[in-house]
């Protein structure tokens, strides 16, 4: 592939990762960032659920409009103008969260947000193949991969915590606490919410804590008395003022029950019924099993009375330390003059699995979260007019990027497109290899963390939350990252078709490290973390033949719109069997289902073996050179 001696000019270093950045971070403030920032500002989780849910839709149907992208001006300037419309839209966010509609008008923006991130997602990709040698493409999957998982980082990180930084300055001095397990010690005996003494202390206004040093014992507790804590906590709460009851339309939609379908009662209900019977594995019941971990009261008040006329609304939640202490109820509460004497209630409880001593570091801020909030989207529109002012002079003029169609034949480009693709030689086995290629990570990926969570008891390896959090928050992406960066790598010095079978192999081998897990139930934290880390390492590397392949499908007049088109057959290839595979894993059991993950590695090996690969594609050829 031969690009213009102008494109040849710019260096991939200095478009590539942050064109990709770009391309990341809007997609993790639609589907992550608005869930947290609605929930701080007070929405109801029904609302969250319901209306953010559908905010993934211009990702799922972008293959759509895919063609338009393609047969109107350039790639280039696609780019640059979905950042403006980006950059417009965080501001017209940051401009509206104020306001007394907040939900509906920052909703909107957020729907501007999610089409124009995923026409940026077209055209970027479009783009990387125009702009790009085959060799180039191959060398740069790794870096294009990593990036764009630095932008997800970012977006559930750094945003966050610029976030939550403004909220501390911006109200009462924050309430900070420790709380520390201890075997065999007694939880601190907590006195009536009406017997605590509140009163004016000082001329500032601060949260303060009850325990001042909360301790919780590792025995377990019965789940009816967390329930009856939690009951207790959420009465006092709402009878006070410190948080508002469910609306009507909440409580419908609570109380909806679903009957099944047709294909529940001919179909999933007999299979069932079929797999019990032959392969299913009986729950073993055990004395623990009504035993949850146990649950600790924690009172927030003020030192002294809000201003007048103003609400302080506080955030309480786990800032640093073991994951496994989490709030259960009180994350959330609203103090005013009329109840700001009295305490509202929290409940924090431990993960039942935790049997040593450990602690989390808690935090209750009471700053002016909208505040916070307009002055985070505010960053994030400067960001993106630098990213928008950048790109205007550092991508470069790709002799192929340039409209496919005429706007008086647009419709008929349309559905060139799409005939086009459908119509390239060995569409069936592309479509095979898009749907099959992981066809058991697919499977594994959704059952993965609750193996590693659920109690040996229930077949799983009894992991703590903190350690989940560090087998795949931490090694497990490095090896992901690392995997993928080797992958493409080699890719580009010896191309795709050398290097397939090896790809589909490290996909899909890993998998079995879960059935040696499930059969020998190890309980050394270290050998499950280098299990985790070999089957994230191995798909990092393997995926790397997914995306090339792509981009080698997709060449040909119409490859902005051909990818897209892959893109969606990807995500179609991963939703499909994700949405059975717990169904299955609940009738047979853990050592079961992952005996079935190796055999469902099958078709990926089959798919592999039928496409087409041009032996040279990722390697570079003495014309690019």
């Amino acid at each position: 592939m031969k690009n213009s001696s102008k494109a040849a000019q710019k260096n991939p270093w200095l478009w590539v990762p942050s064109l990709y950045y770009a391309e990341g971070l809007p997609y993790v403030l639609v589907m992550i960032v608005s869930v947290i920032m609605y929930k701080r500002l007070g929405v109801s989780n029904t609302d969250i659920a319901l209306y953010t849910s559908w905010l993934y839709l211009p990702w799922t149907i972008k293959p759509l409009w895919s063609p338009l992208v393609d047969a109107l001006r350039t790639k280039r300037l696609w780019i640059i103008t979905m950042q403006l419309i980006i950059g417009a839209g965080l501001g017209g966010i940051a401009l509206t969260i104020p306001a007394p509609a907040f939900f509906k008008l920052t909703l909107a923006f957020f729907w501007l947000l999610a089409f124009s991130s995923a026409t940026h997602d077209i055209a970027a990709d479009g783009f990387y193949m125009l702009g790009l040698s085959d060799h180039d493409q191959a060398w740069f999957v790794g870096i294009r991969s990593t990036f764009y998982r630095l932008a997800m980082i970012t977006g559930q990180g750094l945003l966050i915590i610029l976030a939550g930084f403004i909220e501390t300055r911006t109200g009462p001095a924050p309430a900070e606490f420790t709380i520390v397990t201890q075997p065999g010690r007694a939880t601190i005996h907590m006195v009536a919410p009406d017997s605590l003494q509140i009163s004016a202390e000082a001329r500032d206004v601060s949260i303060h804590h009850y325990p001042e040093k909360p301790v919780i014992s590792t025995d377990l507790m019965l789940q009816n008395e967390v329930d009856s804590l939690i009951n207790f906590a959420q009465s006092w709460n709402l009878q006070h003022g410190f948080t508002k009851g469910e609306t009507t339309a909440e409580i419908i939609s609570r109380q909806e029950k679903q009957t099944p379908s047709w294909f529940e009662d001919f179909i999933a209900i007999p299979l069932e019924h079929f797999l019990r019977a032959h392969w299913g594995q009986q729950s073993l019941v055990s004395s623990r099993d009504n035993r949850v971990g146990r649950a600790q009261l924690v009172y927030l008040y003020l030192s002294n009375e809000p201003p007048a006329g103003e609400e302080i609304v506080v955030n309480f939640g786990r800032g640093a330390g073991d994951k496994s202490f989490v709030v259960i109820e009180g994350s959330r509460f609203t103090i005013t003059q009329e109840n700001w004497q009295r305490p509202s209630l929290a409940v924090i409880q431990i993960d039942a699995k935790l049997q040593t001593a450990s602690q989390a570091h808690f935090i209750a801020r009471g700053g002016n979260i909208r505040l916070a909030w307009v002055v985070t989207f505010a960053v994030l529109a400067a960001l993106f007019i630098f990213f928008l002012i950048y790109h205007k002079f550092m991508l470069p003029y790709p002799d192929s990027d340039r409209a496919s169609g005429q706007a008086s034949n647009i419709f008929s480009e349309f559905f060139t497109t799409f005939a086009t693709f459908f119509s390239k030689k060995g569409i069936l086995a592309t479509l095979a290899f898009l749907l099959f290629y992981r066809f058991a990570e697919a499977q594994l990926a959704k059952l993965a963390a609750p193996f590693l969570l659920d109690l040996p008891d229930a077949g799983g390896l009894g992991l703590t939350t903190g350690q989940l959090g560090f087998v795949y928050g931490t090694v497990g992406v490095l090896c992901l990252v690392l995997g993928g960066l080797l992958g493409g790598f080699l890719a580009a010095r010896n191309g795709l078709k050398y290097w397939v079978w090896w790809m589909v192999l490290a996909i899909n081998a890993p998998n079995a490290v879960y059935i040696y897990l499930s059969q020998a139930m190890p309980q050394n934290v270290l050998l499950i973390n280098l299990a985790v880390g070999i089957e994230q390492f191995g798909y990092g590397f393997g995926f790397t033949a997914y995306m090339l392949y792509m981009i080698h499908a997709s060449e040909g007049e119409h490859k902005t719109a051909h990818f897209a088109i892959c893109t969606g057959f990807m995500a179609l290839g991963m939703m499909l069997p994700g949405m059975l595979s717990g169904w299955l894993q609940e009738i047979i059991g853990y050592q079961h289902f992952f005996i079935w993950v190796v055999i469902a590695t099958i078709p990926s090996f089959i798919a592999t073996k039928f496409i087409f690969i041009d032996a040279d594609f990722g390697r570079k050829r003495s014309r690019e050179s």
